[in-house]
């Protein structure tokens, strides 16, 4: 099994949703954890100056952000030494949180999936103690199904110690009996914007049990493009703050890369969860 437990445990209307669950103003004092980073760490050439001078883009990208998702990991195998050479590259505080295989998730649909599970565990085993958790993105096709879940994420939390997310985006995901199975297996349902429906704009309430709350949040009104004004970051930041107070921490990973925009929100997101909670280590400018 697989799994370092570290003591640290979007349209703009997806966001309100976010922010208007949280509404009690937030006192300095009482600041949560809160990782903020992005899917995947290029780094657009109009936004370098924001970061410091590293080996690599990801060590680049390291004295900014202490988070990063690797999609990568959705689209092929990578091979052992990789995580090692990308664990080494970056800050003994730094996370990876990995996405499960698209064979597991939108191929086989969760069937049979036990040796693909093996085989990915093994790989990423080599990111050591900056393994953050696992994102599990499941398709817009894929039904609820309580036989098929519970043997999955039985599966899963077998090899895996460490925090998982899910991000369902079919709407029978949300409901009671999927609740259930979150609780179950302690893993967190991720909170995503723009959201399919309201309560796909919050982490579930099984966030407690998983050690963590993951928002990801794909650009709105546009998945992938559209940039997010300072009002919505500064709700959002409203959101990760409260909500880290009660499931610490708070991990928001910024997906709208097409045009370069996640890197640019993510920093700016970083000053306004500053101003909200007055953070300790997330810097105002780059590092």
């Amino acid at each position: 099994m697989i799994g370092v437990v570290h003591p640290e445990y979007t349209a703009s209307s997806s966001i309100d949703t976010m922010a208007n669950r949280m509404s009690d103003p937030v006192s300095p004092r009482a600041a949560a954890p809160v990782r903020i980073g992005c899917a995947g760490w290029a780094i657009p050439s109009q936004h370098a100056h924001l970061f410091g001078e590293g080996d690599s883009h990801l060590a680049r990208y390291a004295t900014r952000f202490d988070v990063v998702e690797i999609n990568s990991t959705f689209y092929r195998p990578h091979q052992l030494r990789t995580f090692e050479r990308w664990a080494a590259s970056v800050p003994a505080q730094f996370r990876f949180s990995a996405k499960l295989p698209k064979w597991i998730t939108h191929e086989a649909r969760l069937y049979g999936t036990g040796d693909a599970l093996t085989a990915f565990f093994d790989g990423i085993a080599g990111l050591g103690a900056k393994f953050g958790g696992v994102l599990v993105q499941l398709p817009p096709s894929l039904a609820f199904d309580v036989r098929l879940a519970d043997r999955f994420f039985a599966m899963l939390r077998r090899r895996c110690a460490a925090r998982i997310a899910c991000e369902p985006r079919h709407a029978s995901w949300f409901g009671p009996e999927a609740d259930r199975i979150w609780t179950r297996y302690a893993i967190a349902r991720a909170a995503a914007d723009p959201a399919l429906m309201p309560a796909a704009a919050l982490p579930a309430d099984g966030a407690r049990e998983a050690r963590w709350s993951y928002w990801r949040c794909h650009g709105a009104p546009r998945m992938y493009y559209s940039r997010y004004d300072d009002d919505a970051l500064e709700r959002l930041a409203h959101a990760l703050v409260r909500e880290g107070r009660a499931r610490a921490p708070s991990w928001c990973l910024l997906d709208n890369t097409t045009h370069g925009h996640a890197v640019a929100d993510a920093a700016r997101l970083q000053d306004a969860v500053s101003e909200v909670g007055d953070h300790p280590g997330l810097p105002r400018t780059g590092r």
